[in-house]
């Protein structure tokens, strides 16, 4: 199963997420569950630096991301960037509820 932990800052905003572990829908290669957390999460963190003009904070290895946008880097088109991995990411666990845990802290 993958957790999502979704982050949020003293004051009850977004400020980015952790994704861990593997889906375990189907073999690597073909786990189309591991696929779209993957492209979803990356795609954020990206376009975070990209889009919104921000560096996040990011720790990666096998099965395991961490993105984390500090409070004073915090801008309004990051919270709308990570709003929308939070909109994308509670799409992808309703459809596959097994296969992904959605916590916030």
């Amino acid at each position: 199963m993958t957790r999502v932990t979704l982050l949020r800052g003293a004051d009850g905003r977004l400020a980015g997420f952790t994704c861990k572990g593997h889906s375990g829908f189907a073999q690597a290669g073909g786990d189309i569950v591991c696929a779209a957390v993957s492209a979803l999460s990356i795609t954020c963190a990206n376009s975070l630096e990209t889009v919104a003009g921000v560096s996040p904070e990011t720790e990666e290895r096998d099965g395991y991301l961490s993105v984390r946008v500090p409070s004073d880097r915090m801008t309004h088109d990051a919270e709308i960037v990570l709003k929308v991995f939070e909109a994308g990411i509670t799409d992808i666990a309703a459809t596959y509820p097994k296969h992904i845990q959605i916590t916030t802290r």
